[in-house]
């Protein structure tokens, strides 16, 4: 019997930003549609898309997804767009309204945390609100995780 309803949920990921947990600590994250032209849907499915760079700016009440490069199709013919043009994202009024009220303090970004296709096949970003840590925090969190990893190795060896 197939799973159904909310808690099952089938996505597919395209890509991930790796870096943003190690650079940032995400304090909140939401999931936006996005503004896509024709060809760019297709090259997300072949999972030529970069959002490493890409960072959101709330400009006149719309959340804008800058420096995210989603490279051109190859067999598109003249419907070609440059593959870094803003894209606008696609949020409920109330959450342009928080990301832009904490991202407006001093040390918050609002960056793309990964890019997937829904269940009902639509391309999704997860967007995080994230502050910057400094080279001591991630030092620190580097050393909490060799910690727990040595701590666990340990344990598997007592274990036998």
């Amino acid at each position: 019997m197939p799973l159904r309803g909310k808690l099952f949920r089938i996505m597919r990921q395209i890509t991930l930003n790796r870096k943003a947990r190690h650079n940032y600590d995400v304090l909140e994250s939401f999931e936006a549609g996005i503004a896509l032209k024709g060809s760019e849907v297709k090259s997300l499915r072949a999972g030529k898309v970069n959002i490493q760079d890409g960072f959101i700016r709330i400009e006149d009440g719309e959340a804008i997804l800058y420096n995210v490069h989603i490279s051109d199709f190859e067999k598109a013919s003249y419907f070609k767009e440059d593959p870094y043009r803003p894209r606008k994202l696609l949020l409920h009024k109330r959450q342009i309204q928080k990301l832009w009220g904490l991202s407006s303090k001093k040390g918050f970004t609002i960056i793309p945390l990964k890019m997937y296709f829904n269940d009902r096949n639509w391309a999704k970003v997860e967007v995080g609100l994230c502050k910057g840590r400094k080279i001591y925090d991630k030092r620190k969190k580097i050393k909490e995780r060799e910690t727990k990893r040595e701590a666990e190795r340990a344990l598997r060896r007592f274990k036998r």
